[in-house]
């Protein structure tokens, strides 16, 4: 706990058994106080290793996607006691001891979420972000802020924390199933008046961390676009997108 909220990290999980444990083992225990991993049908034994490290652990009989993916473990976790919930990659790319800082933000009344920024601090090109992928961060940070006229450095790191609140509030049932849920979340979450905080998280890329082929990317980046596009029609009032509408399918 912290400050007396109840701490809960989530890990979507899929083909993480060479890092999970890694992960696992740097989650600053003294501060969180549940694991939750969802295993979205992985082919390996990242469900064994779960168990072995005592991890609360839910599968997909079927692969589901990414954005199904957190949908559960945001399901199990608000099931739960949770008033802060961290979203960590189990493919230990981000730093789990920067957990700290950010659910600090929330618990102490400063920010409703949390993102861990992979820009900030200048170091995601010497932490191995490839030059194309960090090309593409740039200019879809860029278009997004000028559509929804905020000023994040970064809108598509997969690390972030929430509190209760917010994740009862989202209609995230509305979101897509696969990687374009993450930037529909934190969108949402601008559009429904909460305010969003950032730290400096540098991200190491290897061979064993998770990452999209180019293809999936573009069709990312393309949704990236539609739904800031989305999120300004909808402020403006002139079309009304499910993803931002209050009537929108939640959780609870």
């Amino acid at each position: 706990m912290i400050n007396g909220k109840y701490v809960t990290v989530i890990m979507p999980a899929y083909n993480a058994a060479r890092t999970l444990e890694a992960t696992y083992k740097d989650i600053p225990k003294d501060v969180v106080d549940e694991i939750i991993l969802t295993d979205d049908a992985s082919a390996d034994n990242t469900l064994e290793v779960a168990h072995q490290l005592d991890i609360k652990t839910y599968k997909h009989t079927h692969n589901l996607g990414y954005g199904a993916n957190q949908k559960t473990c945001y399901e199990k976790a608000l099931l739960g006691k949770a008033d802060i919930i961290v979203m960590l990659h189990p493919d230990y790319q981000y730093n789990p001891k920067l957990i700290l800082p950010m659910v600090s933000m929330i618990a102490e009344g400063i920010f409703d979420a949390v993102i861990g920024s992979r820009i900030l601090g200048n170091r995601a090109i010497a932490g191995g972000m490839p030059v194309y992928k960090y090309f593409a961060n740039r200019v879809l940070t860029f278009l997004e802020n000028l559509i929804i006229d905020q000023k994040l450095s970064e809108y598509h790191t997969g690390y972030r924390a929430f509190s209760r609140e917010v994740l009862k509030t989202l209609p995230l049932l509305e979101n897509s199933d696969d990687f374009v849920f993450d930037n529909q979340m934190l969108l949402q979450t601008f559009y429904f008046g909460f305010q969003v905080g950032e730290v400096s998280c540098p991200a190491k890329y290897f061979k064993e961390a998770s990452s999209i082929n180019f293809s999936k990317s573009v069709q990312y980046g393309l949704g990236v676009l539609r739904t800031a596009c989305q999120y300004f029609l909808s402020k403006k009032g002139w079309i009304n997108y499910r993803i931002f509408d209050p009537e929108g399918k939640k959780l609870f």
